[in-house]
């Protein structure tokens, strides 16, 4: 998506036992003048807004103004409504189905399975008939 440029090194995975709630940290552009914090949850259920709290907590403890919170579930009304009034920090939600459809706009991930032809008249061949 363009964040930290074309340097794949440039991106820190954090994620660990006592990370602080930071998985991740990518530089938002080239020279690394602002960092995005990100924290990713493998969950099925809906993500609530405590655990958006705690993010916001994280990003705070870091003095971060950015974050991405991913999960391959979904966000309650409560979680988004946490993400808004999160004060001092800009924080985006990204769900399952966000995910599923940057991953194939962006080519992560994915690869091609079956190519289909779509056929039209050919107009020419009708001609002189």
């Amino acid at each position: 998506m363009g964040y930290g440029g074309t340097q794949a090194s440039s991106a820190q995975v954090v994620g660990r036992s006592g990370d602080g709630g930071i998985d991740g940290v990518i530089p938002e552009d080239r020279l690394g003048l602002d960092m995005v914090y990100v924290q990713a949850k493998k969950w099925e259920n809906a993500v609530g807004p405590d655990e958006i709290r705690k993010f916001v907590g994280s990003l705070g403890e870091h003095k971060a103004h950015k974050g991405v919170f991913i999960t391959s579930g979904t966000f309650t009304g409560g979680a988004r409504q946490a993400a808004e009034r999160a004060m001092n920090a800009k924080v985006a939600l990204i769900d399952g189905e966000q995910l599923a459809q940057l991953m194939i706009d962006h080519g992560v991930g994915v690869a091609d399975h079956k190519p289909y032809v779509v056929k039209k008249l050919d107009s020419d061949y009708f001609e002189g008939v």
